[in-house]
């Protein structure tokens, strides 16, 4: 028998009983209405590719890297000549961000390389998996030697994240580590290799080091909250298009990586931590440049 409201006041009894059962049905109508949306919106499937993404994934190819597939491009360009670009893309994207450069590097290049770290666009995204740069590092050594190309000079042609990861091959190359690469010159652009004066945005901020917001945060980011904190790095007069945008978010989205952007972002962490090993190796090493 269900629990009755008792007062001494009969008129009293039915208001607050009539209350508490409107009050219920209210919030019954809630969950029946939220909860199912809520499921939708956090379980919404990936955008479908755009024919520019569909062409670029298509172009790829993937090798094995420590149980997980790795998506890289690999093209030969420029006859007469035996030098090799790699290129290392920056955070959330992927090896995408090259696409406008990629015919030019070719008519310079005789192979230009380029492949999507562990966590970002094409290749896999492991969830509860410790990313860090010594990995993504390994990760440019091992496709390399794949290639078979352990041995060739290469140039590095790195941006943001990438920055980074070339930072830790410029260290093990200069210390003559097992499997270095050979480096013939770097080129480091738009990252914040110095962490005293890197100051990440706020929800960046939130992602890396608090743990409890960061698993509901990653589920609830969307285009918008993606497009404009993005658009924050570029200049009023460089904002990618509509387009660009989107097909950066469906990158983001493919192998649902948003759901691992908290555990790649520790990069940031790490980079304050082993300063004195990657700041060090940029200003003892000497990289002539030769293009």
């Amino acid at each position: 028998m269900p629990p009755q409201c008792i007062s001494p006041n009969p008129i009293t009894t039915s208001t607050r009983c009539a209350a508490e059962i409107e009050m219920k049905e209210w919030w019954l109508h809630v969950g029946l209405i939220c909860i199912p949306l809520a499921a939708v919106y956090l379980h919404i499937p990936p955008p479908q590719l755009s024919p520019a993404l569909q062409k670029w994934h298509k172009a790829g190819e993937r090798f094995t890297f420590r149980g997980s597939r790795v998506f890289y491009r690999d093209s030969f360009g420029a006859l007469g000549s035996s030098d090799v670009v790699v290129l290392l893309h920056g955070f959330p994207t992927s090896s995408y961000d090259w696409n406008k450069i990629w015919e030019p590097l070719n008519q310079r290049f005789h192979r230009v390389i380029a492949l999507d770290f562990l966590g970002f666009g094409f290749s896999d995204k492991p969830r509860g998996h410790k990313y860090s740069v010594f990995e993504q590092a390994s990760l440019v050594e091992a496709l390399l030697a794949h290639l078979g190309l352990a041995e060739q000079r290469v140039n590095l042609l790195a941006h943001d994240y990438g920055d980074t990861v070339a930072l830790e091959l410029l260290f093990r190359s200069d210390q003559n580590r097992t499997g270095h690469l050979t480096i013939n010159s770097l080129c480091l652009s738009n990252g914040g290799i110095f962490p005293e004066t890197h100051f990440p945005r706020l929800l960046q901020t939130v992602l890396k080091d608090f743990s409890l917001l960061s698993a509901l945060l990653t589920r609830l980011t969307n285009y918008m909250i993606f497009s404009r904190g993005v658009g924050e790095v570029f200049g009023p007069y460089t904002q990618p298009t509509d387009a660009e945008f989107w097909d950066m978010w469906t990158g983001l989205r493919f192998n649902d990586g948003n759901l691992v952007m908290d555990s790649v972002l520790q990069y940031i962490n790490q980079r304050t931590k082993h300063r004195d090993r990657w700041v060090g190796a940029l200003t003892s090493t000497f990289v002539p440049c030769e293009w």
